[in-house]
């Protein structure tokens, strides 16, 4: 409203002045001490929202004395405005027509009847209600407008943290893909021209090779480190993007850069995050054979039983020097997430020959669940 927009100061001023004209029209020929009064009563008005209560009782005087309703229900507004105890405010609205309907001098008192007094006191009790009615209305538009606030602040919150989780969610997916998709690349890079150097005998190929093989292992120490600070500000997120299923096994065998064969089958109708999860475990356990395990084969075996479903990848050992590659397990911990993302498990660790074995598992009621979905 445009009145709100008015200064505070200039308003108490302005209803100070409007109570100073209501005394100045109701008075006639009073005494000074009448005068007096009604004089503090109005400018008791300047200082109403600090001293509600102390304002109202200043007031009273004045509509005891000269039949002025200005001041008394301004100070009545105020107060019903900033207090709360409902009760107070009752007694002051009794009081407040009590005062009107108080004949002055009080000697008129028994002259005027007190029949006549109680009538004016009932008929005046509802120009006291009014304000505080009022003022009660305003306080609580006031306390909406608080909470309504708060409302619109929780929910702000909300959609930060949402924002920020499903920011989270996207960085922990991409520091997931950049590991099994893109190191997965630069990996076979960086074998394929380590086996280039080692092989040839040109000096330009073999210096070309080794350049090659350099710009990949400081590529691959790059995405480690951006892995890891993805991985920091990320947490456990559910597939966001779509992902290779069982059906790219064999090209990714094929590709790997390795012997490898591939045995046993999985239904076909088994769950897209648990197909995916098993692709990304064989991706990471060649990735890892080629790094650590130069020479070696490799044999990747699905099956399923009554219980569960998953796969397994078991290399042999080296049968060539291993090529330094950087490495910060990133791969293992991703797909230890998966399985746990699925109610299964992983497990990882050396064979007695001085292979590499990994396998993953997963309940087959998982995948069921996932397909009824």
């Amino acid at each position: 409203m445009r009145w709100r927009r008015i200064p505070a100061p200039l308003l108490d001023a302005l209803l100070v002045g409007v109570a100073a004209v209501d005394v100045w029209l109701t008075s006639d020929d009073e005494s000074w001490s009448v005068m007096v009064w009604s004089a503090v009563g109005c400018l008791a008005l300047a200082f109403r929202r600090r001293f509600p209560l102390s304002v109202f009782v200043a007031a009273l005087p004045s509509a005891v004395f000269l039949a002025v309703m200005v001041a008394p229900l301004a100070a009545l507004y105020t107060l019903a405005a900033r207090v709360r105890d409902r009760r107070l405010l009752v007694v002051c609205a009794m009081l407040s027509a009590a005062a009107s309907a108080m004949p002055w001098p009080l000697s008129d008192y028994a002259s005027d009847g007190r029949t006549w007094t109680l009538v004016h006191f009932v008929y005046l009790l509802a120009p006291a209600a009014a304000p505080v009615l009022l003022g009660q209305l305003v306080q609580a538009r006031h306390d909406l407008s608080l909470r309504l606030a708060e409302v619109e602040e929780a929910r702000e919150h909300e959609r930060r943290m949402h924002a920020q989780n499903v920011l989270a969610r996207e960085r922990a997916q991409l520091a997931r893909e950049m590991h099994d998709v893109v190191s997965h690349q630069v990996t076979l890079i960086a074998v394929r021209a380590g086996a280039l150097q080692v092989g040839t005998t040109d000096p330009d190929t073999k210096d070309a090779a080794r350049t090659i093989r350099e710009l990949s292992v400081t590529t691959l120490d790059e995405l480690r480190h951006m892995v890891t600070l993805l991985r920091a500000s990320g947490i456990r997120a559910g597939e966001l993007t779509p992902q290779p299923t069982l059906a790219d096994l064999q090209r990714l065998i094929g590709t790997s850069g390795i012997e490898a064969r591939l045995e046993g089958e999985l239904p076909s109708a088994i769950a897209a995050p648990v197909q995916r999860a098993i692709y990304r475990t064989v991706q990471e356990a060649l990735t890892n054979v080629r790094k650590h395990a130069p020479g070696a084969t490799a044999t990747v075996r699905l099956w399923h039983d009554d219980g569960a479903l998953g796969v397994t990848i078991t290399n042999t050992p080296p049968t060539r020097p291993i090529l330094r590659l950087p490495s910060a397990h990133h791969g293992l911990i991703g797909l230890r997430e998966r399985a746990e993302n699925l109610k299964g498990n992983f497990a990882s660790g050396p064979t007695v020959d001085g292979g590499y074995n990994v396998r993953m598992r997963v309940p087959t009621e998982t995948g069921s669940d996932a397909i009824g979905r």
